[in-house]
């Protein structure tokens, strides 16, 4: 069911639907045929491309036509708030494209034989698309559990493909970090359900209005142990110290993809903050948002002295996501303290552009690092893969024979990885006139525009937020042109040979994030939209519960479409105020 009737009836649940069939079709083909499978994997990820572009064109146009901006599509045809709903607003449709648009990258790459290494790779990375578009999609949270867990499961898989002493090690940590944040989840989603009696993002946003103290206490206790579990994911200081090693440790395509995963955390966080905890939750208005502008400044600042103290170039594209997931952090802080939607624009625009430069960085780390023995960048370990023979056997996984060479031999010259290299390095450090320059600027922008003409003056935590901004991107700019310096110009001998597979990803990445400066007007229009309306929670809420049902014999008042009203005067007796004196 839709809100809008311009807009389709199922198409809502096709970007979770369309990886998940082929993910399991996928299982029927033995691993000998995976060429298949890589043809259905890219099929599939073209459909759920379309599926997106489909979604975000009708929810710009109901924007623009002053209709609903939420989409409504209720599993089983059950009830608000019993029934489990997906729902797709401007943040969720923007989120599910963006997925997409990393999955053809990475499946490309993986072509050139990585996707060799280890048993179901194909299957396993349409999993994690399932799981991811089902995180961003989902309006329930025992829901965004279950998606959430699917991610996860498909992302061990991943992590671990290819076997080797140090992928196993650092798979073991991530496993070991992500089932705790797992344990924290479960915690919050049960206490969350024991004081406000639903699970429902909207309706919990509504019940939140009729807590008493204690109960509330209770509820604030519950987002506490849910924003532990995103912050995990989100790789926030202090919880970030297994993103480096693990995104290090993965294979490329892997790591390329998972990188979207930490941006699973910062939505859900920037969705339950706005949502639950804005500024109209009365009493709870505001709730951790001093801990995420805090924690997003520190965040960024242990980036920084990551990316330029680690001597391993995979690693630092760890650091960078961490900077990335900062700004984003503390950005989403200011928004819920009531800081306005221009600085939560800019940030939304940055985070796009910035996760598809990541994924590029993952991408070109490992063929820039290959067959540099004796630079402190190399690859850690030799697991014994070549990607250029045409025959090798994984390490500890003797079952799987690769008897076919990659999908291409063309290779591309040493030159052409020097500016890719570079582009990538001018992104992630925000030179203009890359979207990282243009989406920081709007941040600083709207930062003076939110809160100079209220306050006159600009708070100590805007400052520092303004300063780390900055630095951050010196400080990566420093830190890939020291590497850049050494390893393209001044190191004599051999250059190692790159497969056209593995350098096409990085062009199309970075062909993306072209489009983004050249559209930048129209995306940060779109972000900044987006922005406004999550801001406006109750359009959230009013389009969720519509139809809710009287379920809970809650008040009367409890069940409007706008959870929050204003306190009404005291009624007068029923028989009038004489006869209620007597």
């Amino acid at each position: 069911m839709m809100n809008d009737a311009a807009m389709p009836d199922h198409l809502i649940i096709a970007p979770i639907l369309i990886p998940l069939v082929a993910g399991a079709l996928m299982l029927f083909y033995s691993d000998r045929n995976r060429q298949t499978k890589l043809i259905m994997g890219l099929v599939a990820v073209g459909l759920t491309f379309l599926a997106s572009v489909e979604l975000m064109a009708d929810v710009k146009s109901a924007t623009e036509q002053g209709g609903t901006v939420v989409g409504l599509y209720r599993l089983g045809d059950w009830p608000v708030p019993i029934g489990i709903v997906l729902v797709l607003d401007r943040l969720s449709a923007m989120m599910v494209m963006l997925t997409a648009l990393l999955a053809a990258p990475s499946l490309i790459y993986a072509a050139a034989g990585w996707h060799g290494k280890g048993q179901h790779y194909h299957s396993m990375f349409q999993f994690l698309l399932a799981g991811v578009n089902g995180s961003f999609l989902t309006g329930d949270l025992f829901n965004l559990f279950v998606f959430f867990e699917v991610m996860l499961a498909a992302s061990y898989g991943l992590m671990l493909h290819g076997s080797g002493p140090e992928r196993i090690k650092a798979g073991l940590h991530y496993l070991a970090v992500n089932l705790a944040a797992s344990l924290f989840f479960l915690i919050g989603v049960a206490l969350v359900y024991g004081t406000t009696g639903t699970l429902n993002m909207a309706d919990i946003g509504r019940a939140l209005y009729w807590l008493d103290d204690a109960e509330r206490l209770l509820f604030h206790a519950a987002a506490t142990f849910l924003g532990l579990a995103f912050l995990i994911k989100a790789a926030a200081w202090p919880l970030c110290f297994w993103l480096p090693p693990t995104y290090g440790a993965a294979s490329p395509p892997a790591a390329a993809i998972m990188a979207i995963m930490t941006k699973v955390g910062i939505y859900v966080i920037l969705r339950l903050s706005l949502l639950v905890l804005g500024p109209d939750a009365g009493p709870s208005a505001g709730f951790g948002a001093s801990v995420l502008m805090i924690g997003g400044v520190v965040t960024m600042a242990f980036g920084m002295i990551g990316i330029l103290g680690t001597p391993e170039l995979v690693r630092k594209g760890g650091y960078l996501a961490i900077i990335s997931s900062g700004t984003v952090l503390a950005a989403i802080g200011f928004a819920q303290a009531g800081g306005g939607s221009s600085m939560l624009g800019g940030a939304l625009y940055y985070m796009v552009g910035s996760t598809a430069a990541i994924s590029a960085f993952f991408l070109i780390a490992e063929p820039v690092s290959r067959n540099d023995e004796g630079d402190d960048d190399a690859p850690a370990e030799d697991d014994g893969f070549d990607p250029l023979s045409e025959r090798w056997a994984p390490m500890g996984l003797g079952t799987v024979e690769d008897t076919t060479a990659p999908a291409s031999q063309r290779t591309v010259s040493w030159l052409t990885m020097a500016i890719c290299f570079g582009l990538v390095a001018a992104m992630i450090a925000g030179l203009p006139p890359m979207p990282g320059f243009i989406g920081k600027f709007a941040i600083l922008r709207g930062a003076v525009q939110d809160n100079l003409p209220a306050s006159g003056h600009l708070p100590v935590i805007l400052w520092a937020y303004a300063a780390m901004l900055i630095l951050s991107g010196l400080g990566a700019l420093i830190a890939l042109m020291r590497f850049g310096i050494r390893r393209f110009w001044a190191e004599e001998g051999p250059t190692p040979r790159i497969l056209a597979l593995e350098v096409v990803p990085v062009v199309m990445l970075l062909g993306m994030i072209g489009l983004q400066t050249v559209r930048s007007d129209a995306l940060l229009g779109y972000t900044s939209a987006t922005a406004d309306a999550l801001l406006e929670p109750r359009v959230y809420r009013s389009a969720v519960l519509a139809e809710a049902q009287d379920v809970r014999a809650a008040p009367v008042q409890s069940l409007s479409p706008d959870p929050l009203p204003e306190p009404e005067a005291e009624a007068e007796p029923e028989n009038g105020p004489e006869e209620g004196a007597q």
